[in-house]
């Protein structure tokens, strides 16, 4: 078996291991859209650390998941009104929930003026803010 295949399936029985706890801290919803009674899926927050932490974490449902691949990947490709959910997630009290939110707020901006609207109210403490300036 490949050494990045065998990493990988660790990192992904690691992350396993804290889904209970977030799907517990979630209330089984999507933590950017609050999506209920769907399957959810964990979706960890860049920078990555070393090992799965539970705080770089997030419970998304596929719908924001899949957004979120193209977000990294094809940012052009987002279904753009999705995301208006984030001006509700952005005051969440997880912070990897705000930091995705003002990531995808940010990238969308220039172009829609209710993303741009949503961020000149937003308030980030200096921690999470310079979380939210880091991407891998």
């Amino acid at each position: 078996m490949a050494k990045g295949l065998l990493k990988h399936q660790e990192r992904q029985a690691a992350l396993n291991l804290l889904g209970k706890d977030l799907a517990r801290r979630a209330s089984s919803k999507c933590e950017l859209c609050e999506a209920a009674g769907v399957p959810l899926n964990i979706w960890e927050v860049a920078p990555v650390p070393e090992e799965p932490d539970f705080e770089h974490c997030l419970m998304t449902c596929d719908i924001c998941g899949e957004q979120l691949s193209l977000f990294e990947r094809k940012p052009a490709k987002m279904n753009v009104d999705h995301w208006r959910c984030l001006g509700k997630s952005v005051w969440s009290q997880v912070p990897a929930a705000q930091v995705m939110s003002v990531r995808v707020l940010r990238q969308i901006s220039g172009q829609y003026p209710w993303a741009a609207e949503i961020l000149e109210h937003v308030f980030l403490e200096p921690e999470t803010e310079s979380w939210a300036q880091k991407i891998e």
